[in-house]
């Protein structure tokens, strides 16, 4: 087992309004980094992946996922509709980072297959961040998986690997919220806002030439606004 040097950055936590603890020690999960890797209609600017960037891109992205389990986001949610010509708008806002070199995050694993690299890790929770974990795990959080798709092609600034993930990642937050509203909501609302994040490392994969995730979240809405309400 490798551990990683600690680079000495601090970590955001803000609260939720949830209550209940638990205290899971390890958190666990699988990165796949594609050595030749191409995004939407672009190859990367790196082209084939060598070991050394293979190896920092998967550990960049497992702390982003680490991140989002234990800390989440905010985010807001304008629902939209075409007959008002009200679009539709979905926001993130992170609540908490983990930086590269974070002294909870170890390798356990790594092997390269069919010109993809597996990596596995394990990060420990320190007692704060095992009390951030237990207020996702009370019962007022509801879980949903959904479907994201990122974008195929232009705009240029989402075909690296960071931004195309997390446009995808993005949108099947999306989809998983206006699941959970159709679910509850008997009348379409304006807005939601409340609080989400990762339950478990998601899945990613080409579709069509588009880059698709599937991901399951844990989401605490605090707040829907009916049309009524303007």
């Amino acid at each position: 087992m490798h551990r990683l040097n600690s680079i000495g950055a601090a970590l955001i936590m803000l609260p939720l309004s949830v209550v209940s603890l638990y205290a899971q020690e390890v958190l666990r999960g699988e990165v796949r980094v594609d050595l030749e890797p191409v995004y939407g209609e672009y190859v990367d600017v790196i082209y084939p992946l060598d070991a050394e960037s293979a190896y920092r891109r998967a550990l960049e992205e497992s702390a982003l996922v680490y991140a989002a389990m234990i800390y989440g986001w905010s985010f807001e949610y304008a629902l939209g509709e075409r007959a008002r010509g009200i679009a539709e708008a979905f926001e993130l806002s992170p609540m908490g980072t983990i930086p590269f070199g974070d002294p909870g995050l170890f390798v356990t694993d790594a092997q390269v297959r069919d010109m993809r690299l597996y990596l596995w890790t394990d990060y420990r929770l320190n007692e704060a961040q095992k009390r951030r974990m237990g207020l996702w795990k009370s019962g007022k959080i509801q879980t949903a998986q959904a479907i994201g798709h990122g974008p195929l092609g232009d705009p240029v600034e989402v075909t690296d690997w960071r931004s195309i993930k997390k446009a995808t990642l993005e949108d099947a937050a999306r989809a998983a919220v206006r699941a959970m509203l159709r679910g509850s909501e008997r009348n379409r609302p304006k807005e939601a806002r409340g609080y989400m994040s990762l339950a478990g490392f998601p899945a990613y994969w080409m579709d069509a030439g588009h880059w698709t995730t599937s991901a399951r979240f844990r989401v605490d809405i605090q707040e829907i606004i009916p049309f009524g309400a303007y």
